[in-house]
Order: structure tokens, then C-alpha cells, then sequence
């Protein structure tokens, strides 16, 4: 994956209003993919597929994750801070993001004239308790 920067973080002037409104209104719950293939106690697999034109609206980063691009292509995320980024994908990029404490909340459109597909694994906190066994 390559990222560029085309838009510097603070600056929301090239900014759509509807983007504008969509960040100030943003869905908490908004999922990582378009679609859900699996989930357990532990870890959740996520397909992200966009048409040339189609968007993944802003969402909350919070868990680590990792994922693998199914085809090439070219985005633009935009970031809650007004930084915006082309990012041009590669067939079998491979990435691993870690959040501790932290989050990232941005979107993803596929700019380019081929479909993107992205398969992310999203790791979920677990607590585990352990009972101490008692011996006699």
C-alpha cells in the first residue's frame, strides 16, 4: 500500500459539506467491512468491496487488525482531522494496525476504475478470568 498525503490534517476547506455533516453526525456503531463472513469470542472477518464510485462511510477504528488486499486499486480516506490521502493498493498488500488507547476514524472510496476488495480480520478484546484452584 502507498499513501499519499494531498490534503494536510486541520484543513477542511476541500471538504463537501455531506462529508462535513457526516463526520459531525457519525454512526458509533458504523462496521469496519460491507460485510460480515465470521465472527467468534475473539476475532471478527470482514470483506470490504467497492464498485469504482462506491464509499465506506466514517467509522471508528478502535481494535487491532489486520488485513490483505484481494485486488489492486485507488482510494481516498478521509481522516476526522481533515487530512485526506490517495492510496493506491496492491494485489496481496498486506497491513497490521494496532490501537492501544487510541482511535482512527476515517472513510474509504474507491476512486480508481477496478473494484477493491479487502479481507480484514479485526482482533476483539477478550477478558478472560482464570479460577485458581483450591487445594486442601
Amino acid at each position: 500500500m502507498k499513501l499519499v498525503e494531498i490534503n494536510p490534517s486541520g484543513n477542511f476547506d476541500p471538504w463537501s459539506i455531506e462529508k462535513q455533516k457526516e463526520l459531525e453526525n457519525l454512526n458509533p456503531n458504523e462496521p469496519l467491512g460491507t460485510s460480515l463472513l465470521f465472527e467468534n469470542e475473539s476475532m471478527r472477518l470482514w470483506n470490504i468491496y467497492l464498485e469504482p464510485g462506491e464509499r465506506l462511510p466514517f467509522r471508528i477504528q478502535r481494535t487491532n487488525y489486520n488485513w490483505i488486499c484481494m485486488t489492486g486499486g485507488l482510494a481516498i480516506s478521509r481522516f476526522n482531522d481533515g487530512k485526506i490521502c490517495l492510496v493506491k493498493f496492491d494485489k496481496e498488500d498486506v497491513d497490521y494496525w494496532e490501537f492501544q488507547n487510541n482511535e482512527l476514524i476515517c472513510d474509504l472510496e474507491n476512486i480508481g476504475e477496478e473494484e477493491i476488495s479487502i479481507n480484514l480480520i479485526e482482533y476483539l478484546p477478550t477478558l478472560k478470568t482464570f479460577e485458581i484452584p483450591k487445594y486442601l
